[in-house]
């Protein structure tokens, strides 16, 4: 049978989150296939997830070439695109699906961190704000889209950075995003070891240079030099 949906995770050296994850993911697979897309992991990352899935994709390394690499491989008509750090909500298949046989091309979920710390219910409050204000979805938001669509905007840009706010944009020609309520709960690890605030303003630096025009390339080495 035909899955409804195929999960797309692209990982570079996961293994930490990735047992916990695909086990989670596991009551999914009657109805949906999970693709890892694996960008050159140099820890257990493949190991792990392969007696967990139905495929295992070996990618250059890049989120946008592993995501397009994993829907040229996908069978469902409908791209769940999901961060290794970031868990569904309960009836999460039921939600897309309904938002689709209604006529939505793509969308996102609203977003929760792990941390009870009340600075990242307001993070997320204002991310999940942005979003709707903006129809721009982020990663950690667990973008849905049809394959229709994203073939008609020719999948994720491949730029080294800022790839999910480019597909927005594209997308928005298209129709708005369905902008769902439940919420996908992602890790809250990176800003904690960065810095809440160093994050935050980094976060809005790099989207300001981008809307002005500069390079993926440069917000990418300047992203990952933090």
């Amino acid at each position: 049978m035909k899955p409804q949906i195929s999960i797309i995770i692209p990982v570079i050296n996961e293994a930490a989150q990735l047992a916990d994850k695909w086990q989670a993911l596991q009551a999914l697979r009657v109805r949906c296939e999970l693709l890892l897309v694996d960008g050159g992991s140099v820890d257990a990352s493949r190991s792990i997830a392969e007696p967990l899935v139905d495929q295992v994709l070996q990618s250059p390394r890049g989120r946008a070439r592993q995501m397009n690499l994993g829907a040229r491989h996908a069978q469902a008509e409908v791209l769940l695109f999901l961060h290794a750090d970031t868990n569904l909500p309960e009836r999460a298949v039921e939600l897309i699906m309904s938002a689709v046989e209604q006529g939505a091309a793509w969308g996102r979920f609203d977003v929760q961190f792990d941390s009870p710390q009340a600075i990242f219910k307001l993070i997320a409050c204002l991310m999940n704000a942005r979003s709707r204000l903006t129809g721009i979805a982020t990663g950690d938001q667990a973008i849905f889209i049809t394959r229709q669509a994203f073939q008609a905007v020719g999948g994720f840009p491949e730029i080294a950075l800022m790839e999910d706010i480019a597909i927005s944009a594209a997308l928005k020609k298209i129709g708005k995003p369905c902008c769902l309520s439940a919420k996908v709960i992602t890790s809250s690890r990176r800003w904690q070891h960065h810095g809440i605030l160093r994050t935050i303003l980094l976060m809005w630096c790099l989207r300001l240079r981008y809307f002005f025009g500069a390079h993926p390339d440069q917000l990418a080495a300047r992203y990952y030099r933090r």
